[in-house]
């Protein structure tokens, strides 16, 4: 089992992450780690629907990916997808090994800053990448993969609107 991309994405899996990220990492399995998503059966069924034959879905509750992760046998070139910041930190305390954390889209809400067009963070947001940024994690920024990487440190001084 191979992480090739871990990403955070309110939005899980929709058309960029299809016709843009799984081709460019030659994902074979998609793994949505959300505890809510994996209890609303008809979204899980339509973002299910949505993928193309021949990837493997996983949607689960962050635990159950864990699990999952830990227990498939077969070499799955994975991307990882979080609908937030806390379910990242929580799959990588549960044992999710990512070098590496992108941060597709973050809607903006209550108590949350702009940094970007597609990021918006809170003060709890802020301080879990710190967390995960210690503990050896690089978090970057980078919507398509035509897109610029972009270190997320570099976001967060310009100030959100």
């Amino acid at each position: 089992m191979s992480i090739v991309l871990a990403r955070i994405d309110n939005r899980l899996i929709h058309g960029q992450v299809l016709e843009a990220w799984v081709p460019y990492v030659h994902a074979d399995c998609i793994v949505v780690a959300n505890d809510r998503i994996a209890g609303v059966t008809f979204q899980r069924i339509l973002m299910e629907a949505a993928v193309p034959r021949g990837i493997r879905v996983v949607i689960a509750t962050v635990e159950e990916a864990a699990q999952f992760l830990a227990a498939e046998e077969r070499n799955y070139r994975v991307l990882l997808l979080f609908a937030d910041s806390a379910d990242a930190l929580k799959a990588y305390h549960l044992g999710m090994s990512f070098p590496e954390l992108n941060l597709g889209n973050l809607h903006g809400g209550e108590g949350k800053l702009r940094y970007s067009c597609t990021i918006a963070l809170d003060r709890e947001d802020i301080e879990i990448l710190e967390s995960l940024e210690e503990e050896g994690v690089r978090i970057v920024s980078q919507c398509i993969p035509a897109d610029r990487e972009q270190y997320w440190r570099k976001l967060v001084p310009s100030g959100g609107s």
